[in-house]
C-alpha cells in the first residue's frame, strides 16, 4: 500500500521580538470548506469554517461562531463527575463574541445561508494567550474557502508593560501592564476594540490601537499569501435578494418625510414606535392584497431603510435626535442608594428610560468566582453578574438561561470597575445587576449603579467610576457623535462605542465600528466627548453617595484577617476539623483558612456580623499564639484540681492550659490542692520554661512568695540508687536457693 502523500501550505508571521506565528493549511479536515492550523509556541489552533449552500428561511446571516478550549490540550481533565467536555465557559463565550463582531458585517447583507465558524485549541503553551489568535485564525480559514466575504482581517491584544506596547503578551506580562485591549482590524479600517485600562488617557488609548492594527495588517498579509499559494477559490454564486428600485422610490416618497418629523418630535420610545408604526401600516395600506402578498418583506426594508435615513439626516443637518437632545446632551439622570434593606449593598441608576438595580454581597475567599480553563486556572475575589429580563424591553420572550449577551455585558461593566478595587479589599465581592429598563446602553448604567452599590456598601473603592455609550453617524462628509445613545441610535448609528473611567481616565471599553475607514481624529474626538459625558454622570453620581461608607452596614458581615504560623495551622483547625466547627457553631462566623504559598502562613478568614464573635476567634488565635516567656509573671485562673496539682489557663491566652504542680503551691508541704487552692481562683504565677526532668513546661507559685522563717530545703536525691539497688535484688530473687 503506498503512503498518501499530503501536500501542505505554510506561512509565517514574524512578530518582530523573536516570536512568529506560522499558518497550516492542507494537512487537517479536508472536508471543510476551509481549515487552518495557527501555531504560535506550542499553542496550536485548528479553526474549520462550513456554510450551506443552501439558503436558510432567515432574513439575517445565521453566523455561529464557536471557540472551545480543550482540557487535553493542557494536559488535564475536565473538573466535574463527568469527564466531557461541556457547555462552553464564560471565558470561551467572550472569545465567541469578539471574532462574531469582527466577522458579521462582512459578510453581504443578503447572504442568509447558515455559516458555522469552529475554533479549537489542540495544544496549550502557559506563555501564549491562544483567544488572540482565534480572530487570526477564522479569517484565515474564511480566506481558503468559497465564501462571498469581503476582505481579510485579524485581530491583536496589545499590552503597555513599563511604557512600551507588545503584541499579544503573555499571561505574566499582561499581569504587569496597565493596558490590556483587543483590536480587530482590516488592512484599512479598525473595526474592534475591547480592553481595559489602568486609568489611562484618550491618546494613550489611540495609540494603543495604532500599535494593534500596524501589526494587523501584516497578519493579513500572510493570510494572503497563504490564500494565493493554495489558489484562491472562485467565490461562490448565492441567491441574492430581489430589489425593485421603483417599489423603494414610491415607499421612500411616501415616508421619508414624515419618519423625518416623527423623528424630529422628540417623544419617548413607545410614544415613537407607535407613530412609526402607525405609518407603516399607512405605507402598506397604499398596496393591494396581492402586492402585500408578493413584496411584503421588501415593503418593510425600504420603510426601515427610509426611516434610517430620515433620522440619520435630521442629525446631520440639524443636530437634533429621536428623542429631542443635542449630540453631546446626556439624558436625565437619578438614582438612590440603600435601596433594599437586607442587601450588604444596593443602588439604582436610572439614565433616560434605562434603568439598572445593583447588589453588592460580601464574603470570604470561599465564595470567590473559580475559572477552571485549559488556558488559565484561578480564582476572581470581584466578580459581576448582569441579568437582562425580557420585560425590561416590554417584551415576553421564553427564558433559556444566560445568553452570551449577559455574559459579554457582565465582563464589560466587571472590567471598568474591578481596576478600583483595592488590593488589601479584604472580602470576596459579588455584584449583581439587574436591568429593569433599557433604551440603549444598560451595561454602562450597570457600571454607575455597581460603583453606588459598591460605595453603599462600604467596599473603599479608589474612586466612582462611570459608564458612558457613544455613538457616530457619517456620511463620508459630515459626522455628529452621539454621547448617551438610544437604543435606536445604535442601530443605525455607524459606531457603539462604550466607555467607563474616573475622573482620572478609562478602565475599559467595547468599541464597534460599522464604516469603513474611521479617521483615528474621529475616534479622539469621540473618546473626548466621551469623557465630558463622564464627568457629567460622576457629577450626578456624587450627588447621591460620594465616597463610600466608612464601615458596612451592621447587618452585613465583618472581615477581620489574621495570620498564624504554619505549625499552628493544625491544632487551630482540630483532628478532622473539630477545633474550627466547634469556634463556628459558638461564635456564629465563617471562619476560612488559607496558606500563603510564598511564606506558607495560615491566613485567617473571619466573616461575622457579631463583632463579639469575631473577638472570640481572634482571642482563640491569640490563645494559641501565645508564648510565655522565661522568668515572666503571668496571671492564672484554676480550672481543674488534680490530686497531684490544679490545671490553671492563662488570663492573657484563654484555652492555653499548664499544669501548676502540687510541690509549687507553697512553701509549706501541701497535702491536699483544695487546702490551698479552689475551682475559680485568680492568682499570679512565676514561668519558668520547660523542666529539663520532666520535661514540661513548668509554673510556680510559691517563687512568688517569701520563703517562711527557718525553712529548710529538702534534700536531693541521690539518683535513685537504693530503688536501683532493690530492683537488682529482685532481679536475682530466682537465684536464691
Amino acid at each position: 500500500m503506498k503512503n498518501m502523500k499530503i501536500k501542505t501550505y505554510n506561512e509565517s508571521i514574524d512578530l518582530g521580538d523573536g516570536r512568529t506565528i506560522t499558518l497550516e493549511t492542507g494537512k487537517l479536515a479536508k472536508q471543510a470548506h476551509g481549515s487552518v492550523v495557527v501555531q504560535m509556541g506550542k499553542a496550536m489552533l485548528l479553526c474549520t469554517v462550513v456554510s450551506n449552500y443552501e439558503a436558510s428561511n432567515v432574513d439575517f446571516l445565521p453566523l455561529t461562531v464557536d471557540y472551545r478550549e480543550k482540557f487535553a490540550a493542557a494536559g488535564r481533565y475536565p473538573g466535574g463527575f463527568f469527564k466531557r467536555e461541556a457547555r462552553p465557559s464564560d471565558g470561551e463565550i467572550l472569545t465567541m463574541r469578539l471574532v462574531d463582531r469582527v466577522l458579521r458585517p462582512l459578510f453581504p447583507k443578503d447572504y442568509h445561508s447558515e455559516v458555522q465558524v469552529m475554533i479549537q485549541l489542540m495544544s496549550h503553551d502557559e506563555n501564549v494567550m491562544p483567544d488572540a489568535l482565534a480572530g487570526l485564525a477564522a479569517s484565515a480559514a474564511i480566506q481558503l474557502s468559497d465564501f462571498p466575504f469581503e476582505c481579510a482581517i485579524s485581530e491583536a491584544r496589545v499590552a503597555r508593560v513599563n511604557g512600551e506596547f507588545i503584541i499579544n503578551p503573555s499571561r505574566s506580562q499582561l499581569d504587569n501592564s496597565d493596558i490590556d485591549i483587543m483590536v480587530g482590524a482590516s488592512a484599512d479600517s479598525v473595526m474592534m476594540v475591547e480592553g481595559e485600562m489602568d486609568e489611562c488617557s484618550e491618546e494613550e488609548m489611540a495609540d494603543a490601537i495604532k500599535f494593534a492594527h500596524e501589526s494587523i495588517k501584516i497578519q493579513i498579509e500572510a493570510q494572503e499569501r497563504l490564500a494565493n499559494a493554495v489558489g484562491k477559490k472562485e467565490v461562490r454564486e448565492y441567491e441574492s435578494s430581489i430589489e425593485n428600485v421603483d417599489l423603494e422610490k414610491t415607499i421612500h416618497d411616501a415616508c421619508y418625510d414624515k419618519c423625518y418629523t416623527i423623528a424630529k418630535k422628540g417623544t419617548s420610545k413607545a410614544e415613537r414606535g407607535l407613530a412609526f408604526s402607525n405609518l407603516k401600516e399607512e405605507v402598506k395600506a397604499m398596496f393591494s392584497e396581492e402586492e402585500i402578498e408578493e413584496n411584503g418583506r421588501l415593503i418593510g426594508k425600504y420603510f426601515n431603510k427610509s426611516q434610517k435615513q430620515a433620522i440619520r439626516e435630521l442629525t446631520l443637518s440639524e443636530g437634533v435626535r429621536l428623542d429631542g437632545r443635542k449630540t453631546d446632551e446626556i439624558r436625565d439622570i437619578w438614582s438612590e442608594v440603600d435601596y433594599l434593606p437586607s442587601t450588604h449593598g444596593s443602588a439604582i441608576f436610572s439614565r433616560g428610560e434605562t434603568q439598572a438595580l445593583a447588589t453588592v454581597t460580601l464574603g470570604t475567599s470561599r465564595e470567590a468566582n473559580k475559572i477552571d480553563m485549559p488556558s488559565f486556572e484561578g480564582e476572581e475575589k470581584f466578580y459581576l453578574h448582569y441579568n437582562f429580563p425580557p420585560f425590561c424591553t416590554g417584551e415576553a420572550r421564553p427564558l433559556r438561561g444566560t445568553s452570551r449577551r449577559e455574559v459579554g455585558h457582565g465582563n464589560l461593566a466587571q472590567r471598568g470597575l474591578k481596576g478600583m478595587i483595592p488590593e488589601d479589599c479584604p472580602y470576596t465581592v459579588r455584584v449583581v445587576s439587574e436591568v429593569l429598563e433599557s433604551n440603549g446602553s444598560s451595561s454602562m448604567a450597570t457600571v454607575c449603579s455597581g460603583t453606588m452599590a459598591l460605595m453603599d456598601a462600604g467596599v473603599q473603592i479608589k474612586r466612582p467610576v462611570s459608564g458612558i455609550a457613544m455613538g457616530l453617524i457619517s456620511d463620508g462628509e459630515r459626522y455628529a457623535v452621539l454621547s448617551d445613545i438610544l437604543g435606536d441610535e445604535d442601530h443605525l448609528g455607524d459606531m457603539d462605542f462604550k466607555v467607563t473611567g474616573t475622573t482620572e481616565g478609562i478602565t475599559a471599553c467595547q468599541m464597534d465600528i460599522k464604516i469603513k475607514g474611521l479617521s483615528y481624529e474621529i475616534l479622539v474626538n469621540a473618546l473626548k466627548q466621551a469623557r465630558d459625558g463622564r464627568l457629567h454622570i460622576l457629577n450626578k453620581i456624587a450627588q447621591t453617595i460620594e465616597k463610600p461608607n466608612a464601615d458596612v452596614k451592621a447587618h452585613s458581615p465583618k472581615m477581620v484577617t489574621s495570620r498564624i504560623p504554619n505549625e499552628f495551622i493544625g491544632p487551630f483547625i482540630g483532628p478532622g476539623g473539630k477545633v474550627i466547627q466547634e469556634l463556628q457553631k459558638t461564635t456564629g462566623c465563617t471562619i476560612v483558612i488559607n496558606e500563603d504559598p510564598e511564606t506558607e502562613e495560615g491566613i485567617v478568614e473571619i466573616l461575622g456580623t457579631d463583632q463579639e464573635g469575631i473577638d472570640e476567634v481572634l482571642s482563640k488565635i491569640d490563645s494559641l499564639l501565645f508564648k510565655p516567656e522565661k522568668g515572666n509573671t503571668y496571671k492564672v485562673k484554676v480550672i481543674k484540681m488534680l490530686d497531684f496539682g490544679a490545671v490553671v489557663e492563662y488570663l492573657d491566652a484563654p484555652g492555653n492550659e499548664v499544669l501548676l504542680h502540687v510541690s509549687e503551691i507553697a512553701w509549706e508541704r501541701t497535702n491536699n490542692v483544695s487546702d490551698v487552692l479552689k475551682l475559680g481562683d485568680e492568682l499570679q504565677v512565676k514561668y519558668f520554661g520547660v523542666d529539663p526532668r520532666t520535661r514540661k513546661e513548668k509554673v510556680s507559685r510559691k517563687a512568688l512568695l517569701e520563703k517562711p522563717e527557718g525553712y529548710v530545703e529538702r534534700p536531693p536525691r541521690s539518683d535513685n540508687k537504693g530503688r536501683d539497688n532493690r530492683r537488682g535484688d529482685n532481679r536475682n530473687r530466682n537465684n536464691r536457693s
